[in-house]
């Protein structure tokens, strides 16, 4: 064993330490130092080799990094709020893809409500007919999503399943993770041929409000389709979105994330019947705050052998 792996690695959180309790259990060889609250300052000789913390400026950031930080590692899966200019060439990872099975099953059972018709179906008094309604299915509809990552890759596994056609917009030209996809260079391409357009990509310079009035127009006329984003609020152009609801391009919009968060009081998404607007939960689940600890445990071992660590961001993409 070399000195590095007697020493015991110094992790520097801003999480409570309860928090890191499986990293001590599971890997050992480790020392938990807790900042201060609030962003103050640090005590003279606290130091770290390895800083965990939520995906923004904890206030002091500058002054963490300058006691020996040389990587950072954030439990969220979106960097966009992270000041990259203090980060500087800090090695950064997040926790990418850990949010995969909340947010998909969020996106599913947003398209179901659709096709359902929840929650405007359900009772609250004697209908005038019973046994009869014009309800939709996921059944033969074209599933679009724009971004292929982990949620959209889990997204579409579970969209077969309901025997859904999937089509996905990615930059990249990897071919498809899942069978049966189509992958598409052209985001105006899955506007126009979707019955429920998803939106499952990071928040970056290059993709911010991607969708506006140029690609919503894609959309045909009347067409009704369902837009649900789970991503960032940023991505969209809400003034363009209100216009595609109102002009029968989008019949409902599925947002559980809106920019500005939260938006102000009497914001006009808060009472349109054609908006389901949630409060960015759609990450949430019994052991979400496991899965995204997960990625940071693989990460510890790696480091300590020396290893290439998963979820390294791109600094200049943002991503």
């Amino acid at each position: 064993m070399s000195e590095k792996q007697q020493t015991p690695l110094k992790i520097l959180t801003t999480l409570p330490e309860v928090a890191l309790q499986r990293l001590i259990d599971e890997v050992g060889n480790v020392e938990i130092i807790t900042l201060p609250e609030g962003g103050g300052a640090m005590p003279e000789g606290m130091e770290g080799e390895v800083l965990i913390m939520p995906p923004w400026d904890p206030g002091n950031l500058a002054e963490i990094l300058s006691r020996g930080v040389k990587w950072i590692h954030t439990i969220g899966t979106g960097v966009d709020k992270m000041p990259m200019d203090i980060v500087g060439d800090t090695l950064l990872t997040c926790a990418r893809g850990a949010s995969s099975i909340p947010i998909s099953e969020w996106v599913i059972a947003s398209m179901l409500a659709f096709e359902k018709q929840f929650p405007e179906t359900w009772l609250s008094a004697p209908p005038e007919q019973w046994g009869q309604a014009n309800l939709g299915s996921l059944r033969g509809k074209t599933l679009g999503l724009i971004g292929f990552g982990g949620i959209g890759t889990m997204t579409a596994e579970y969209a077969q399943v309901f025997g859904m056609k999937v089509i996905a917009y990615r930059r990249s030209n990897k071919p498809a993770e899942v069978e049966d996809v189509d992958i598409v260079d052209d985001i105006n391409q899955v506007m126009s041929q979707s019955d429920h357009i998803i939106l499952a990509l990071p928040l970056t310079p290059e993709s911010r409000h991607c969708i506006n009035r140029e690609t919503l127009a894609s959309i045909p006329e009347g067409a009704g389709v369902h837009f649900c984003n789970p991503s960032r609020g940023g991505l969209v152009d809400h003034d363009a979105l209100q216009e595609a609801i109102e002009d029968g391009r989008i019949a409902r919009a599925s947002l559980d994330t809106v920019e500005p968060e939260p938006l102000p009081e009497g914001h006009w998404m808060y009472s349109h019947p054609k908006v389901k607007h949630t409060a960015h939960i759609s990450w949430a689940m019994p052991e979400a705050f496991g899965l995204l600890i997960d990625t940071f445990i693989r990460n510890v071992i790696c480091y300590q052998k020396g290893e290439t660590l998963e979820g390294v961001v791109d600094k200049d993409n943002v991503y």
